[in-house]
């Protein structure tokens, strides 16, 4: 006696999957293991004074290192938030003009105290809500003022 309802029930289940979950599974691990998680890092060279209230051991420079002259520009927004206002040592303004022609004076006593502009480095220090555009008025200011040596210090 024969069984005819073996025969009847037919399931198509498709091609078989299963070599080719393989093959992707063998190329996603390939790719994984030989690329890079990271994207492009650029560093920006900078020579910040050395301080000793960084993290780490700080050593003085070497002997016959010419070291540069430190002015920090402090920014931070002013109290309706609409502006900006730049501290460098006694010069407190929160226009972009003012600031310039102050940075000049400055500039100026440099030269008489025998630093050029290319001996003095401006950092910029922001405050931690300070906009872009703030930013970029006082580092266009320091340009205007003929500082050469421009950098960024991290947001307090």
């Amino acid at each position: 006696m024969k069984i005819q309802g073996a025969k009847r029930i037919h399931y198509d289940s498709g091609p078989n999957m299963t070599p080719l979950v393989d093959v992707v599974m063998v190329i996603l691990i390939f790719l994984m293991l030989a690329g890079s998680f990271t994207g492009n890092e650029w560093y920006l060279v900078s020579n910040l004074p050395l301080r000793k209230t960084g993290g780490g051991n700080v050593e003085p420079p070497p002997g016959g290192f010419p070291t540069d002259e430190p002015l920090e520009i402090r920014v931070d927004e002013n109290a309706t938030r609409d502006g900006f206002i730049a501290r460098a040592g006694q010069l407190q303004t929160s226009d972009a003009k003012s600031l310039a022609l102050g940075l000049g004076k400055m500039c100026n006593q440099f030269i008489k105290a025998g630093k050029g502009p290319e001996k003095v480095q401006v950092i910029i220090s922001p405050g931690r809500a300070v906009k872009y555009e703030y930013l970029v008025a006082v580092y266009q200011a320091a340009l205007d003022a003929k500082f050469q040596k421009i950098g960024f210090a991290s947001a307090r």
